[in-house]
């Protein structure tokens, strides 16, 4: 044991010595290499993670590391692609309402003219219609707090209403013809959100039907628009995608279905840790046989440019309008226990001929979101020949058509942005709001008169009546929009037709604004002539093929209402 001590007693000694020393030539090391960091922190798979718990545990000051997180996330995939997207827990409710098809709330439209809720219109069904608030009702509380008059704003007065089905919220109207407040109290339900937004005939042959969004029921709110037009006589349609920005694939998909015969490639999606997906149509659709028109512009995207690319590349049907936006990335949506998510692009998708619609970007560039104003001011809006197409991104199509890929979908007839009408004195009202502010008032001072209108010819004869654009003049005057006689007049189509439009909203919703405004929806009116059209020479070329007699030749142009036409080559 005495030996054993002895021993311990020599050897450590000289062991810290080393270790000093060892400690000196490292310290005069480090002070020779100024440009490295006293502190090296490895690489790690959980290199992220280690610098975030570093900084919470060592930095000078309280650091909240919830927000350190927040704002890293969408730093990082800002040098990505521009559809990636991180979305807090307090937004993606929000998010997710328009492509969900619904949300918790009382069910009612309002708008907030001159500082005061006021309620457009009514959900049908809906716990607001069913307790008995009325268009035109002011909301003037909302729990006993008072939100008229008060500049609050319509983010807050939203919040206020909305809330988780089955809970309540107390509100005090106004409604004309009462002098005092009436309380009610509103139970909280599903609100649907529908995102075709009108159907109706053109005319006696063709339908239109107007999609805002690719959601959960659009397919099913599609083929109900189908069935209630076909059973008044639709022999076309016209699928309206302008604005829509996209939203499911499946939801477009299964709309190209509807009109493709069986086993046709409608699209197909490939990334680097996802195999190629092709979906293929089944033959099963109610619409394989009826001409149709697919008309897009600069903001439809995604889902909408892949069941316009669908019908264009297997030469299905006609696309009108303008290029479209050009986005042809596939984004998952993960979700964390926090209720935040991550929308990762995982994939791009193709159309039927190979074509990748999505245009140019550079990561962390803000460029790419730019591109459609630069569209305008190169001249792309008002002629086709200002759009630049790479030879080496041309297709074409089973039926020989030439397309392109690598910046959106290129109509078939390209429709130029509508500058007829415009005048100084009209881009002056209009950027005041001052056509839909009139509209809104007038409609709301006669709303017991015209709440007995059940149609929008019904609102337009009305309307007719009363020499509107004049009083509008007036109304624009007292706001300091001096009259124009000479812009007036070259802009009273559009004027008229908007004033009417809006009020036939007000009081009709979509039902009664659309019927009014293709009057001066030149993109609209073209299609239909174009449409008409091709039909007729489609028909024109297919007789020889199908080899028919002249009686069903003559049976099959009476039913397209091409008699005339068609009975001329046989005479």
């Amino acid at each position: 044991m005495q030996y054993n001590n002895k021993k311990k007693d020599i050897i450590y000694p000289i062991a810290l010595a080393v270790v000093l020393a060892a400690g000196i030539l490292v310290g005069l090391f480090i002070q020779q290499k100024p440009e490295r960091s006293s502190l090296t922190v490895y690489p790690r798979a959980d290199k992220l993670s280690s610098i975030l718990n570093y900084i919470e545990n060592q930095y000078v000051d309280t650091v909240s590391m919830d927000n350190l997180v927040e704002s890293t996330i969408p730093t990082i995939l800002k040098h990505l692609d521009p559809h990636s997207v991180y979305i807090p827990a307090s937004d993606l409710q929000e998010v997710n309402e328009p492509l969900d098809g619904g949300f918790d709330g009382i069910g009612v439209t309002f708008n907030m003219p001159n500082d005061t809720v006021v309620i457009i219109s009514t959900t049908p069904g809906g716990p607001s219609e069913r307790i008995g608030l009325q268009a035109g009702d002011r909301i003037i509380t909302i729990n006993d707090s008072i939100v008229a008059g008060v500049n609050i704003g319509q983010n807050n007065i939203v919040s206020m209403l909305k809330g988780p089905t089955g809970t309540k919220v107390s509100v005090g109207i106004l409604r004309q013809g009462l002098n005092e407040i009436v309380n009610f109290e509103i139970t909280r339900d599903k609100i649907p959100i529908y995102s075709v937004d009108v159907s109706f005939m053109l005319n006696q042959e063709v339908g239109y039907i107007k999609i805002s969004r690719f959601a959960r029921t659009t397919y099913t709110e599609f083929i109900e628009a189908v069935e209630k037009l076909q059973a008044i006589g639709m022999q076309k349609i016209i699928i309206d995608l302008r604005n829509n920005t996209g939203g499911y694939l499946d939801a477009a998909t299964n709309i190209a279905n509807e009109f493709l015969p069986e086993g046709k490639l409608i699209v197909y999606t490939q990334g680097k840790a996802r195999p190629r997906q092709n979906v293929y149509s089944n033959a099963r659709g109610r619409l394989i046989d009826t001409p149709v028109a697919v008309i897009i512009d600069e903001f439809s995207a995604s889902a909408s440019e892949i069941l316009a690319g669908a019908l264009q590349d297997n030469d299905r049907g006609i696309v009108t309008g303008r290029r479209s936006f050009g986005k042809g990335l596939v984004q998952e949506q993960v979700l964390f226990s926090d209720g935040s998510a991550l929308r990762l692009t995982i994939a791009r998708y193709y159309t039927p001929t190979g074509r990748s619609i999505q245009k140019p970007y550079e990561p962390g560039s803000d460029e790419y979101f730019y591109d459609i104003s630069n569209r305008f001011l190169h001249g792309e809006f008002q002629e086709q020949d200002s759009i630049q197409l790479a030879d080496s991104l041309k297709f074409t199509t089973p039926g020989g058509r030439i397309v392109y890929g690598g910046g959106g979908i290129m109509p078939d007839h390209f429709i130029p942005i509508d500058t007829t009408g415009a005048t100084p004195y009209l881009n002056q009202v209009a950027r005041r709001n001052l056509i839909y502010r009139f509209a809104f008032n007038f409609a709301d001072k006669h709303r017991r008169h015209m709440s007995e209108m059940k149609t929008h010819t019904q609102i337009e004869g009305y309307l007719e009546k009363l020499n509107i654009l004049n009083q509008f003049v007036e109304y624009a005057k007292d706001r300091k929009v001096e009259p124009k006689p000479s812009d007036i007049e070259k802009s009273k189509l559009i004027i008229e037709t908007q004033i009417k439009a809006y009020v036939a909203r007000i009081l009709l919703d979509n039902e009664g604004f659309f019927p009014i405004y293709i009057k001066i929806d030149n993109t609209l009116l073209r299609t239909i002539d174009i449409l008409e059209e091709e039909n007729r020479q489609q028909l024109m070329t297919a007789i020889p093929d199908r080899g028919l007699t002249l009686n069903k030749l003559k049976l099959a142009a009476a039913k397209n209402h091409l008699a005339k036409d068609i009975l001329a080559l046989g005479a």
